[in-house]
């Protein structure tokens, strides 16, 4: 089985204690049903950022990513599929679907 990294990009976060209670429970219920193929199940990013070129030169933003989780499937298809369930999807953000390999 291979992990591929969930990327979450975009989307909007909850403004009330109700929201943001009924989104944490429905990141609960996805990531139960995924079970044993939670291997990372993430965390959102802070706005503040910061990108490095190859030049050595950085600078402030890296672009439109919000969060990451990672699971295992077997294949990309299937972590897709998975994929296709997540609650970010509700607060309008879109999900990059990468298939990651060991090299150390």
């Amino acid at each position: 089985m291979a992990k591929y990294l969930l990327l979450y990009e975009g989307g909007s976060m909850p403004e009330t204690d109700a929201e943001r209670d009924t989104v944490m429970k429905a990141w609960e219920s996805w990531l139960g049903s995924l079970g044993a193929a939670v291997a990372d199940a993430g965390n959102p990013f802070t706005p503040a950022s910061k990108r490095i070129k190859a030049d050595g030169s950085i600078s402030n933003g890296a672009g439109s990513a919000t969060g990451y989780s990672v699971i295992e499937a077997d294949s990309l298809d299937v972590a897709t599929d998975l994929a296709k369930g997540c609650p970010v999807l509700a607060g309008g953000a879109s999900i990059g679907v990468y298939e990651t390999f060991e090299v150390m």
